[in-house]
């Protein structure tokens, strides 16, 4: 399979052209990760975003890193083929907002280097618009699932908590 039929099966390539995607194919990078490999780490730098060839990918958090003290990760969500993750790095510059490593049946991944993907953006408005427009929808998405999960949380502390 090309790097072109991968982007193809990608939501936030989503509508755009065959030119379109073998422009952005041209500066992809494949790697291969095996179970447990860290991909990113939670506040390390944030300069690619990823796509899922095969295999799956865990997306965790350390939430005794709020507290000053790595504790034990939990996963919050489990990106397969086809999606993307790491497309903050996108938008800006900031830290990881959580970690990404390789699940249980390892995963292959296309990488796009953001000064790259940016340059391309600039160069072609089009495109840079065409995806920028995805990632929105993309991160849209992803904001209401997590705004489910708290909710339920909520939920399930204030009926779990005695006396109430």
């Amino acid at each position: 399979m090309s790097v072109v039929d991968i982007l193809k099966q990608a939501d936030i390539f989503y509508d755009f052209t065959q030119s379109q995607l073998e422009l952005i194919a041209s500066i992809c990078s494949e790697k291969e990760y095996e179970y447990g490999d860290t991909i990113f780490a939670e506040h390390g730098a944030s300069d690619e975003l990823y796509i899922v060839v095969d295999g799956e990918v865990e997306i965790q958090v350390d939430p005794g890193l709020i507290k000053g003290k790595a504790g034990s990760s939990q996963t919050i969500a489990v990106v397969r083929r086809g999606q993307s993750f790491g497309e903050m790095a996108l938008l800006d510059e900031g830290r990881r907002s959580a970690s990404a490593r390789s699940g249980a049946t390892g995963a292959r991944l296309v990488g796009i280097p953001r000064d790259k993907l940016i340059a391309l953006c600039e160069a072609y408005p089009k495109l840079g618009y065409r995806l920028m427009y995805n990632v929105a929808v993309d991160l849209s998405m992803k904001i209401r699932n997590a705004d489910i999960q708290i909710r339920e949380q909520l939920l399930w502390n204030k009926e779990n908590k005695p006396g109430q």
